[in-house]
């Protein structure tokens, strides 16, 4: 796992959205929403490892409060860091 840590990795994220989420304003909403949240709880994840990670958006999760996102998102990503942290070792 060594070999895979690097000090000069970075984090991306991909946003899959589809049609089924709504016309193009509700997917654009909703790419706003995550785009905001992954940057507010990045930090949560381990630096050096370059974690790539794909959020996909529920056909309802337009309609979904923001509030209630945020705690949804800020677990995904916790659970993403324990993973590769457990894998260090």
């Amino acid at each position: 796992m060594d070999d895979l840590v690097s000090s000069t990795a970075v984090h991306r994220l991909g946003l899959a959205v589809s049609k089924s989420v709504g016309h193009a304003v509700q997917r654009n909403t909703v790419k706003r929403r995550f785009r905001v949240l992954a940057r507010r709880y990045e930090h949560l994840l381990p630096a050096g490892y370059g974690i790539d990670c794909v959020m996909r958006a529920k056909p309802g999760c337009y309609s979904v409060p923001f509030s209630d996102l945020e705690p949804q998102v800020e677990k995904a990503l916790t659970k993403i860091a324990s993973i590769v942290e457990s894998q260090k070792d």
